[in-house]
Formats: C-alpha cells, sequence, structure tokens
C-alpha cells in the first residue's frame, strides 16, 4: 500500500500544472531561436532595406551632383586657407540667378582648356568608382579639377607688383591677409586684364601654387571662363577639429569696379 501510494504521488507531481505546458514549449522554442541565431529576416523586410539604402544613394548622387559636393584637397596651394586632406564642401548654388564669383572667392572650377589644354582620359570603371566615392569626399578630385582664389574678375586690370611688393587691382594695392606667411604676393611679374566672362585665379601659398600665372604663355592666357566654375568653397567639413565655414575676406573691398570695356593700362 505504501508503495502504492508513493507512486501514485510520484505520478501528480510529474503531471505538469495548468499552463505549465505551455510554458514550457515555448521556453523550447526560445532555445530553438536561440541556436538558431534569431528569427530570420523576411525576404520582404530586406527588400525595404535594400531599396531605402538605394533611395539614400540616388539622393546623395543628386545633391552632389546639384547642390552641394565634397571636394578633397589634394596639395598645399591653398594654406592655410585649405590643408592637405580637408574634406570641403562646394556650393553649387553660389553663382545662381546671373551672380557670378567675386573677388576674393575660393572657387572649384574645371579646368579643362585653360589649366589642362589637353583632355584627360580616364578608364571608364575607375572613373565611376572615384566619381561614386567623390560623393563622400573619399577620393582625390579629377585631374581637371581645381581650387584657387578669384583674384580678378572680367574687365579687371591685375599688376603685380607695387613698390611694397603688392598684386595691384585696378590701380588699388591689395592687402592679402590670406596669403601662406612664408611666402610673397608672386615671384613672377605680370600685368594683365581680365576678358569679360573670365577669372584671374591664384593660390594663397604663392610659392607653391601653379595658378594662373603658369599659363600666362598658353591659350587663354591663364584666365578661368565662368562657365567653368564648379561652385564656390563655402565650408571645411572635415576633419571635424578643422570644421568651420571659409571666412569671407575683406581685401578687395577698396578695388573699384573696373571702366566700361575694361581697364587699360
Amino acid at each position: 500500500m505504501d508503495t502504492q501510494a508513493q507512486h501514485t504521488e510520484r505520478d501528480r507531481s510529474s503531471t505538469p500544472a495548468h499552463g505549465a505546458g505551455e510554458e514550457g514549449s515555448r521556453s523550447v522554442r526560445r532555445s530553438r531561436l536561440s541556436r538558431r541565431g534569431g528569427p530570420r529576416r523576411s525576404p520582404m523586410s530586406l527588400r525595404a532595406a535594400g531599396l531605402t539604402g538605394a533611395a539614400c544613394a540616388v539622393f546623395l548622387l543628386l545633391l552632389s551632383h546639384f547642390v552641394l559636393q565634397p571636394f578633397q584637397i589634394p596639395s598645399g596651394s591653398m594654406e592655410p586657407t585649405l590643408q592637405v586632406g580637408d574634406r570641403v564642401l562646394v556650393n553649387k548654388l553660389a553663382y545662381g540667378s546671373g551672380a557670378g564669383p567675386r573677388r576674393g572667392d575660393v572657387i572649384v572650377f574645371d579646368g579643362t582648356g585653360s589649366f589642362v589644354q589637353e583632355e584627360v582620359t580616364e578608364n571608364p570603371v575607375s572613373s565611376v568608382v572615384r566619381e561614386g566615392l567623390a560623393v563622400f569626399g573619399l577620393a582625390e578630385p579629377a585631374e581637371t579639377d581645381f581650387v584657387k582664389r578669384v583674384v580678378g574678375v572680367g574687365g579687371d586690370r591685375v599688376v603685380c607688383c607695387d613698390k611694397g611688393g603688392r598684386v595691384e587691382v585696378n590701380g588699388v594695392p591689395v592687402d592679402e591677409t590670406y596669403l601662406h606667411p612664408d611666402g610673397v604676393p608672386s615671384e613672377v611679374a605680370f600685368d594683365i586684364v581680365v576678358p569679360e566672362g573670365t577669372l584671374w585665379v591664384m593660390g594663397d601659398h604663392r610659392s607653391n601654387s601653379r595658378d594662373s600665372r603658369d599659363h600666362l604663355g598658353s591659350p587663354g592666357g591663364g584666365m578661368v571662363p565662368v562657365d567653368m566654375v564648379i561652385g564656390r568653397v563655402d565650408w571645411i567639413g572635415w576633419p571635424v577639429g578643422r570644421a568651420s565655414g571659409i571666412d569671407t575676406t575683406e581685401a578687395f573691398s577698396g578695388v573699384p569696379d573696373a571702366p566700361p570695356g575694361g581697364a587699360h593700362g
């Protein structure tokens, strides 16, 4: 009898209480899911993630093409304003509604036909890769793209140098406080009149910059057509420690507009 009673008690205790079977099955399911690495993402959610990623990529491409393009600084020609490796943001809407570049603006332009006389050919695959990376400012610019400062606009007479060693624009000497402290305004003498629709551009580190001065004898005389300007450099976005806007210089505030028909010597 005692033996029978013991068996009966054991049978009762081994029988799950109400709801215990359901909880046990949940535990089993959870343990199986954990062994499998969690629930698998459905094809629909993967497709949605892919579409979201593609939409973001298209948005960045359109933004870079029409509004704001990242640009990596490859050389020290614009020091100290821009350092090698800086990622700047080029405002492509800066010269809309008929407004053109002004003296003192830092611009990015396509030098084909002015700074680069022969068309540069690039492997189509490497070109696509470079352009894709350039959207995020991770690639150096194309060989035909340059960043310089506007010193003379259409009609201006630009001369170097006066008795104080300064560049003159329309007869007014310019105190270029943005220049690299180790250099001078120019070691090359010149006296030019900028044709309408073009720009005379120079680097801020004059002894380390190939700019309009180096193309005086080339077709176009070193002048950059306004319609080849990509945009104005308005911000430094990277590295974080240098993130800032590009200060507007007052160096040309006292320079008068060129007379109709351009300045004359």
